[in-house]
């Protein structure tokens, strides 16, 4: 066999993969991309490829790595190489205006949304859809620039804040806002469900009690990792046995839609009873602790999922290579 290639910008995120690889002796290089040069000139070498670039790159100072991870895409592309998460799915891990069109466009239901250009255009934006409402980046991660809003003279406080501040983070890094819809739950958690090969892996049941928040479930107020679940505290997370929902098989068409080969969407349920999708992430990370709370081991856990998909992918490859 030749390799499978991962594509990132954070060691962390990639150590379990790595052991899940070497379990399967699986040959894999890494590319960490973050500054270099691109030959557009030279084939890229035979193999198998997989994208983990994520929305938050910036934040660990790799500011252009997406911009790198797109340009690497096109070659690959360009040359037909067999590739997890594409040009595609980058675009979607890079704005939540496309994710939610793209939902919508699957019957995947979304909160009412405005995207906002402009600082001095969110009041307005604020006034047509009502209070009370999320405040946050398009451009997202780590729940950047997510706050609960629920007056305008909460909205007023809010901005305020960001005209003085100095944290750079605190301002989209696409220039573009989101207005949207505060989803009040019935019961304080949010549902990650997770897909390896397009198909659905499990469900991940994610306590908001104790301060865990993501949006529009409730006000945000993420530190550096928290919203992370391979980092995060273990007790938050729970794998649901034998999770059954209406919206996987929609979800499952909507990655299979737009070449999403590994991800995973987070929704939450209303007092009503209806499911909003509100999160699409392209290089999703898990918590080890729950799945092994959980009893999956192997094949069955997110990395090992990850390393076997990649695996019969590569070995399909060499054999085609060889025919």
């Amino acid at each position: 066999m030749t390799k499978v290639h991962v594509i990132h910008e954070n060691d962390a995120w990639v150590a379990p993969l790595r052991a899940a690889f070497d379990s399967l002796g699986t040959p894999f290089e890494e590319w960490f991309l973050d500054r270099g040069v691109l030959d557009l000139n030279r084939p890229p070498p035979a193999g198998v490829f997989y994208n983990r670039m994520s929305a938050s790159s910036h934040t660990r100072g790799h500011v252009y790595a997406p911009e790198y991870a797109g340009a690497v895409i096109e070659v690959l592309e360009r040359h037909n190489r067999p590739l997890v998460n594409g040009r595609r799915a980058l675009q979607l891990e890079l704005s939540k205006v496309a994710q939610y069109q793209a939902l919508s466009i699957h019957g995947i239901p979304v909160p009412a949304t405005l995207a906002v250009v402009g600082r001095e255009n969110i009041p307005e934006a604020a006034a047509k859809l009502g209070y009370p409402l999320i405040l946050k980046h398009n451009r997202a991660g780590k729940g950047l620039g997510v706050r609960l809003v629920r007056s305008e003279a909460g909205l007023r406080e809010a901005l305020a804040l960001l005209d003085i501040t100095t944290d750079s983070e605190a301002h989209p890094r696409d220039g573009i806002w989101l207005v949207q819809r505060y989803i009040e739950a019935a019961e304080p958690f949010i549902t990650r469900a997770e897909f390896v090969g397009g198909r659905f892996l499990y469900a991940v049941k994610v306590d908001t009690s104790e301060g865990f928040e993501l949006c529009p479930a409730d006000a945000c107020n993420i530190g550096e990792g928290a919203a992370c679940p391979a980092v995060a505290p273990t007790h938050k997370f729970s794998i649901l046995d034998g999770f059954q929902h209406p919206l996987i098989h929609r979800m499952e068409a909507f990655l299979l839609a737009n070449n999403i080969g590994v991800g995973a969407i987070e929704f939450i349920t209303d007092i009503h009873g209806n499911s909003f999708a509100y999160d699409v992430n392209t290089n999703t990370n898990y918590n080890a602790e729950a799945e092994a709370r959980a009893g999956r081991t192997g094949p069955q856990t997110g990395m090992g999922a990850i390393a076997a998909h990649l695996t019969a992918l590569l070995r399909r490859d060499s054999l085609a290579a060889a025919a």
